[in-house]
């Protein structure tokens, strides 16, 4: 027997004595993922991971070796890590899952209550974390992220549309050069459209792009800029004027955030579901005039998120049918602009524009579910104003407007308008309050 077989079967001596001993580290493993379990830990504990990485391979007396070994457990963690993510994700309380279909950029979104605290499983988070949040946002959202991660970096911005600038943009650059940021690191956001877009685009021009993770934390953001892949800021006075498409890695969506979010923010995001319904799913806007319950509420962003992942797959970017997603926007946007006598959300202006566009008989369906949601159903401003913003849409052309129209609830169709009959038609379709100027 030559040394290559005395080797050999040395080490296929020494490989089932790891098999036994891998079975019995495994069966640790399920103690410790019931324990987590029970006591609602995440899987993730970097620490404790450091700490029996430095602990091990200070063992070793051949420092040649110390770099492989550490290697060999890192990936015994992160075998671990994901064994225990199987044991916590049996039964009812797997995540519902929807892949996004977009070739090298396809990535899952995962729906599901408590995911927060999953983060660590579920995202790519050993490494440089920039977490951008806001605060409006409950603090323990960040915190219970940034504890999953190996060295998080939280930033903490203004509540509102008016932190989308380039200003802010330019100060998470900074921290990520002051912290080290590399192409292998990450960006997450932790928080509504805003954070979205600001952390997303901060992600899709560092470095010529890092990795983006989104956490939306409000309604809006969980069925609508949560996927989609646009990203930008506000620049010059104009809205999103400054962007890119740079889609996430993956989308964690928690329901259980929105019990933190006043009535008010609820009903603008459900203004985007009501959209979509109309547009696409006759069935949806049934259970939406049924009510919205907690019970019914994940089924309701899944089925919001599936209208949007089917357009935006078959379009990705937006030069096609992606614009039914407009349905209610180009009014909206003219809403939105000129603020009238009440500032409104984002919601709350598609939901007025969608108002004169659809037929009479849709629209008939629609009001009762606006105001039972406590959206808005008449314009209190100055229409004169607010269609002249609303007609410097990019969807113009020239004396044309391209705009989405609801003939029957859950279809639509794209319509070319001259723009002087398209403001006939919101004239006579939309209530104005009296305080029109």
């Amino acid at each position: 027997m030559n040394l290559l077989e005395e080797a050999r079967i040395e080490i296929n001596e020494i490989d089932a004595e790891m098999a036994r001993l891998f079975a019995r580290r495994m069966a640790a493993v399920e103690k410790v993922a019931a324990y987590k379990k029970e006591n609602g830990m995440p899987i993730l504990d970097s620490a404790r991971e450091k700490q029996v990485i430095d602990r091990n391979v200070e063992r070793l007396e051949d420092d040649r070796l110390r770099p492989y070994y550490t290697d060999f457990l890192k990936n015994a963690m992160r075998v671990s890590r994901a064994y225990q993510q199987k044991m916590l994700k049996s039964g009812a309380e797997a995540a519902r899952t929807l892949r996004m279909e977009l070739g090298e950029s396809s990535y899952d979104i995962f729906i599901e209550r408590g995911i927060l605290k999953r983060a660590g499983e579920l995202l790519d988070l050993d490494r440089r974390v920039l977490i951008v949040t806001d605060d409006g946002v409950p603090r323990r959202y960040a915190l219970a992220v940034a504890a999953q991660c190996k060295s998080p970096v939280i930033v903490t911005l203004k509540q509102g549309e008016g932190s989308k600038n380039a200003d802010n943009l330019q100060k998470l650059w900074n921290k990520m050069l002051e912290n080290h940021f590399t192409r292998s690191d990450c960006v997450v956001a932790v928080g509504g459209g805003v954070i979205g877009d600001l952390a997303g685009f901060c992600a899709a021009t560092y470095m010529r792009g890092v990795d983006f993770y989104n956490l939306p934390t409000t309604l809006l953001s969980q069925v609508d800029s949560s996927i989609g892949g646009k990203v930008a800021v506000d620049f010059g006075g104009v809205k999103n004027i400054v962007g890119a498409f740079h889609q996430p890695r993956r989308v964690l969506i928690d329901p259980n955030v929105l019990k933190t979010l006043p009535s008010r923010q609820l009903s603008n995001g459900m203004a985007e579901v009501v959209k979509m319904a109309m547009t696409s799913d006759a069935d949806l806007f049934s259970m939406i005039e049924g009510g919205v319950t907690e019970e019914n509420i994940e089924e309701i962003i899944e089925r919001a998120l599936r209208i949007k992942k089917y357009v935006v797959e078959q379009d990705e970017k937006e030069s096609g049918l992606r614009r039914i997603l407009n349905f209610g926007h180009t009014l909206g946007h003219g809403v939105e602009s000129e603020g009238g006598l009440k500032a409104l959300y984002h919601g709350e202006c598609v939901a007025l524009g969608m108002i004169p566009m659809c037929s009479a008989s849709a629209r008939e369906r629609l009001l009762p579910v606006l105001e039972k949601l406590g959206l808005p159903t008449v314009i209190e401003g100055d229409l004169t104003k607010i269609l002249q913003i609303a007609s410097h849409d990019k969807k113009r052309s020239g004396a044309d407007i391209s705009v989405i129209w609801v003939e029957a609830i859950g279809s639509c169709e794209i319509l070319k308008l001259l723009l002087a009959d398209w403001e006939q038609m919101i004239r006579q379709n939309l209530g104005v309050a009296d305080t029109e100027a």
